[in-house]
């Protein structure tokens, strides 16, 4: 029996990671645009966690994603209130998927779905596959933990065991909700307890109001995971994980307070009589419960939703008041990117390109900071000291995005199409990181012929500030093409690229016109080929990241 429970439990928690890995690639752009939909508006919140959730199939993923989208300040402590509120209703689905009757057939497809997968050639309808393959997985370990539970009833000692939970009275109710959160806590899924406890409730083991019990419990076990993802993370992260342990817990305090009311309120909804029996190969089973504890789930966490959406605004200052800020800064990276946000690729990735897209705001920043610097008549020193800082910045930030996306490309669950985003997004970094070094090399040419006594010439300084401002709408054109996926940027950008290296060409040669009319110190006039050059090197990385943003599918 043990046996045979645990491999319909782990074929049921392999089914249920293959639907939440087939739907977030199959519906990967809705998921981001999902994300991105998230404002203060408490009801579309989360509206947006009940969504993403029966995509990723995982309350506990969605809170986790939250707390790491509040960890790295991406998104705000009432904002992921919200969301986490709607994943709880979410999660819920698992049970209603699991009410449709067709667990003889899950085997079948199972099989089916496995044969598209293995020889299927399009990446999406392989992506299809393996969700159909996690729902036939997901039935077809149900029925093995139904077979594994229906020997219990034949064990008098196991039978004598369960009776002792019983949620006749209220410490009935709570010794069953207690017991519903350790198993829960120990599995680290909800979906896995809900699909033993409808295997021992089918099977007659324990009673309807007993699996209502255990079903209370497992919200509140399933907030370990987010509890623990919080740990070591930022003030706003742990208030965001403690408000999913407040919002579990008191819902089910509450709930046990009127518990024999509310069962007898989800039966007269379901409009079923839980306690009709069905025979079944000479023994009793009882379908019609898979739908009361469906039900007892849904409306607990609608219910529980609806009675903390008003007080969200007070919630957040009682969270800011039992996890107090911290004196000192705590964000320990220059980024924004967080490893909690791994679990769920796609908006992993899109975290990492908004990070790019950082990168490439700061290349431009620092052309302009470049072009004020060269023509200020004395060193302005707070500024070329800006203007290396940020060059260092963007160093460590190229770091960063490259150690993210090796963990990210290292996760094995990654599908093709983000593997091959990802892999861009680290040459689009090394891009950027060039162009700000180059950038930082220019000022230094000026800076050192100030310390020699030096000074490009008046016709110089305009010249170079002339090419400055062609570069810098030349790379100003490329990164918002980047912005905007516009895969044409190449014919949009291309005649501004030979305009520069013409005008590069040009400038060379009336320096060495320049040259042969008069005297010029030789320092001046290598600082001066030194110059165009790096405006070169500026412009060629920006034809790089134009040509990459053009071959991206």
């Amino acid at each position: 029996m043990v046996f045979t429970l645990a491999g319909g439990l782990g074929i049921f928690l392999l089914g249920m990671k293959n639907m939440s890995d087939g739907m977030q690639a199959v519906a990967g752009a809705s998921l981001r645009r999902l994300i991105g939909a998230v404002t203060n508006n408490r009801i579309l919140a989360a509206t947006v966690g009940v969504v993403v959730t029966c995509i990723v199939q995982s309350s506990s993923i969605t809170t986790v994603m939250v707390v790491g989208f509040v960890n790295s300040g991406v998104m705000g402590l009432a904002q992921g209130i919200g969301v986490i509120m709607g994943a709880n209703i979410g999660t819920t689905i698992t049970g209603w998927i699991l009410v449709l009757k067709v667990g003889k057939y899950g085997l079948p497809l199972l099989g089916f779905s496995a044969f598209a997968y293995l020889f299927s050639k399009g990446e999406r309808w392989r992506y299809w596959a393996m969700f159909l393959m996690g729902v036939g997985m997901v039935f077809f370990g149900l029925e093995i933990m139904k077979d594994a539970c229906s020997v219990i009833k034949e064990v008098p000692d196991f039978e004598a065991w369960f009776a002792k939970f019983n949620a006749d009275n209220y410490w009935g109710v709570l010794k069953c909700a207690a017991v519903g959160c350790v198993l829960t806590t120990l599995v680290q899924s909800s979906s896995a307890t809900l699909g033993i406890t409808i295997s021992l409730a089918t099977q007659g083991v324990i009673s309807y109001p007993t699996a209502a019990a255990l079903v209370l419990g497992e919200n509140i076990g399933t907030t370990i995971t987010a509890f623990l993802a919080s740990l070591g993370t930022t003030t706003h992260a742990r208030r965001a994980a403690y408000f999913h342990v407040i919002f579990n817990l008191f819902g089910v305090l509450w709930i046990t307070l009127i518990f024999q009311w509310y069962i007898r309120l989800i039966q007269s909804i379901i409009g079923v009589d839980v306690a009709e029996a069905v025979m079944v190969d000479g023994s009793a089973t009882f379908p019609n419960v898979v739908a009361a504890i469906a039900a007892t789930h849904s409306v607990f966490n609608v219910a529980n939703t609806l009675l903390f959406l008003p007080f969200a605004t007070p919630m957040v200052r009682f969270l800011e008041w039992i996890v107090p800020g911290r004196s000192y800064k705590e964000k320990p990276k220059l980024t924004d990117l967080d490893v909690l946000i791994l679990e769920t690729p796609l908006l992993a990735i899109e975290q990492s390109r908004r990070e790019v897209l950082k990168m490439g705001d700061g290349c431009l920043k620092m052309l302009d900071w470049l072009l004020q610097l060269m023509n200020e008549e004395q060193p302005d020193k707070a500024l070329a000291d800006r203007l290396k800082q940020r060059e260092r910045v963007l160093d460590s930030v190229q770091d960063e995005v490259a150690e993210f996306i090796t963990g990210l490309l290292s996760s094995g669950n990654v599908s093709h199409s983000t593997a091959e985003e990802a892999r861009l997004q680290l040459r689009l970094a090394d891009e950027y990181e060039s162009i700000s070094d180059y950038i930082a090399n220019l000022d230094k040419f000026d800076r050192k012929l100030r310390r020699d006594g030096f000074r490009f010439t008046e016709s110089q300084r305009e010249d170079l500030g002339q090419l400055n401002r062609h570069i810098a709408e030349y790379v100003a054109s490329v990164h918002e093409c980047l912005a905007k996926n516009n895969r044409n940027v190449s014919a949009s950008t291309g005649a501004a690229a030979k305009r520069i290296r013409d005008e590069v060409k040009s400038l060379r040669r009336k320096h060495l016109e320049e040259l042969s009319t008069g005297p010029m110190p030789p320092v001046v006039s290598v600082a001066f080929l030194a110059a165009l050059n790096a405006y070169v090197r500026v412009r060629d990385h920006a034809h790089n990241i134009a040509e990459t943003i053009s071959r991206e599918k």
